[in-house]
């Protein structure tokens, strides 16, 4: 069974190592989500699972296989990511855009075929983008992209996807679509799916596991409540925090008591 393992990898720029020893494993229909401050190498950790950064050290491997040694287009035919930020080409129609995630399949010269079209077709239909085909990209809202993003990756039927804030810059309600989505594709269709998101609460809901990242390395990792709480909350964010079991389905949910500095949230006022 196809997996993703990080073997005491450590990944940086130039000169400036950001993430030291990392190992970890995702499996398939398994949510890992990574958690952890702003600067913390989310992102980072992100880049070198695409292999877009070559590790310091250590070694990335999926379905047994050290990625170094894997081609972009025999990556790409396991892989797929959905960045923090996806620019899409304004001028093209959301069926154009999804039916681009095909190209890693295609050889050189060889155009789309029936069978790449159902695909596509299948991606939407998974995603509820389907009734957008027709639409130009510029005409789309920002949950619309970053749905018409996941049908993208789903049409080149990944093993893996790994998505980067896939919820930054969204407002709550195409957060929680976005999120459902990828948890439903996750499950359904056997996926390893990585995510890295800023928000505790939506983390501890939507992953099956954490990752919580802290100076450059592994802080915590297991299940939402072995992650999140008081505790490594304020070792690692530095903030006061009151976590407690959500109502409805016992995950950790988590409270603001005061920053690091130790302010309060102030009682508004009429």
């Amino acid at each position: 069974m196809l997996n993703l393992r990080l073997n005491k990898v450590s990944l940086g720029y130039g000169k400036r190592t950001v993430l030291y020893d990392i190992s970890l494993e995702a499996r398939p229909g398994e949510m890992l989500g990574i958690i952890g401050p702003n600067g913390s190498g989310k992102s980072t950790l992100i880049r070198g699972m695409t292999g877009l950064l070559q590790p310091i050290s250590g070694q990335i491997f999926l379905d047994g296989k050290d990625i170094v040694n894997l081609n972009r287009q025999d990556l790409a035919r396991l892989m797929a990511v959905v960045p923090q930020n996806p620019v899409l080409p304004e001028l093209f129609t959301a069926f154009e855009v999804v039916l681009m995630g095909r190209t890693p399949h295609l050889g050189l010269l060889r155009y789309e075929g029936e069978d790449d079209l159902f695909i596509v077709q299948k991606a939407m239909e998974a995603t509820q983008t389907l009734d957008l085909a027709e639409r130009r990209v510029g005409e789309l809202s920002g949950g619309e992209r970053q749905r018409l993003t996941i049908a993208r990756a789903l049409a080149q039927k990944p093993k893996v996807i790994l998505m980067d804030e896939p919820t930054a810059n969204l407002d709550i309600n195409y957060q929680i679509e976005t999120l459902n989505l990828a948890r439903h594709l996750c499950h359904r269709q056997e996926l390893i799916v990585v995510t890295t998101l800023h928000d505790l609460n939506l983390a501890a809901q939507y992953c099956d596991r954490l990752v919580m990242l802290s100076n450059g390395k592994v802080y915590s990792h297991g299940s939402p409540n072995m992650v999140i709480n008081s505790r490594t909350i304020k070792e690692v964010y530095g903030a006061e925090v009151y976590v407690y079991p959500h109502p409805v389905n016992e995950l950790p949910a988590t409270l603001i008591i005061s920053d690091k500095e130790g302010n309060k949230p102030s009682r508004k006022t009429s």
